[in-house]
């Protein structure tokens, strides 16, 4: 089980057109946001003292934990954030941008209550790790098809702030009124996200959770600004085989490498796309890799984010070797800006073995 998970579980889990920014010192109503067609999101009934959509308070990235008493630690989730507006039984789930989550996840539940609470939405194996593709299998316009995955591998929402409760709003509070409200708040079948004061007890996270959400104790909730917490995410390091390139926007550029990790059977596998070269790398890479070009080439694999445009490659002997940096693996694939760090001369390419994605 991963650390952040195993803490949870200790923890007790149970199971517009425009984004609007307020000061938190202000009262957050649902006109001053309005939708991209106009109505209003929340549920029919939610009477709260603040209406979706109410854009969540961001993070600031950095490369390395602050440090210094006025700092608090949770581990970073890798799910969807979600706003919960719970009035009695009733609950409105609201997306990070603003939109219904709540007929997604119908197995969620909350303590009865008249409150907000700002969290993510998991999906954890059997090992405590978090599935994000299994999140991404719910967005279907089918309700059984939601109905059965609701069953088959049921979420759960993960809490980590309290923005009201009763007729209270605590935008104004200081996050360690607002954390010791939430803990006081929160019961099955809602879990709560661990809350560290000493970065020695955090640093675990970065090296088998997501990262790390730093958050300033004297802190204001801010709705839609990146302020009063950083977020540092764990950055892993593969060696990596390159079967293939695809081509860049720009005729005669290279835009991304196709890399591959042997299995113990010997054969190479695919596990993702690495780029985050310069301009002048992407014009320059062709010349360097036409000489182990195999000769095939063609299109395949359909991406998700192109609406099911087919991608061009053009393979390649697999005799380079590149360190990659990355954040996620899913699915025995890396994701989350795989990055190519440096070519591996020195590095047999017969090193490298997918047995990297689990360290």
């Amino acid at each position: 089980m991963s650390t952040a998970g195993a803490a949870i579980s200790q923890a007790g889990i149970g199971s517009s057109r425009r984004r609007c920014r307020r000061s938190a010192a202000r009262s957050w109503s649902a006109p001053s946001c309005p939708s991209t067609r106009g109505e209003r999101l929340y549920a029919p009934g939610v009477a709260l003292p603040l209406s979706p959509p109410l854009p969540p308070q961001l993070a600031r990235s950095r490369s390395a934990l602050p440090e210094g008493e006025g700092w608090a630690y949770e581990p970073k989730w890798d799910g969807f954030r979600a706003i919960a507006f719970v009035d009695g039984a009733r609950a409105h789930l609201q997306s990070r941008n603003g939109k219904p989550l709540t007929r997604y996840f119908p197995e969620l539940a909350f303590p009865d209550g008249r409150y907000l609470v700002d969290g993510e939405i998991v999906i954890l194996d059997e090992d405590g790790g978090q599935e994000f593709d299994l999140l991404g299998q719910r967005i279907h316009p089918a309700a059984s098809r939601i109905a059965r995955l609701a069953q088959e591998t049921p979420a759960r929402f993960v809490a980590f702030d309290l923005l009201a409760r009763d007729d209270e709003v605590l935008l104004e509070r200081p996050f360690r009124e607002r954390r010791a409200a939430l803990e006081a708040l929160v019961a099955e079948p809602i879990g709560l996200t661990p809350c560290v004061r000493d970065p020695a007890d955090a640093r675990p996270w970065l090296a088998h959770a997501e990262g790390v959400v730093a958050k300033e104790l004297g802190e204001p909730y801010r709705p839609g600004e990146r302020a009063g917490m950083v977020k540092v995410k764990r950055v892993r390091t593969i060696d990596a085989v390159v079967r293939g390139w695809r081509p860049g926007k720009l005729p005669g550029t290279v835009g991304s490498l196709i890399i591959g990790l042997y299995e113990p059977d010997g054969r190479l596998r695919e596990v993702g796309h690495s780029s985050g070269f310069t301009a002048q790398e992407k014009r320059v890479l062709p010349a360097r890799l036409r000489p182990y070009e195999t000769g095939e080439r063609g299109t395949g694999e359909p991406s998700r984010w192109t609406a099911g445009r087919d991608l061009e490659w053009v393979a390649l002997r697999p005799e380079l070797v590149v360190e990659v940096t990355f954040d996620h693996v899913s699915d025995g694939r890396i994701r989350h800006g795989a990055k190519v760090r440096r070519w591996r001369e020195d590095k047999d390419p017969a090193a490298c073995t997918v047995d990297q994605l689990d360290a």
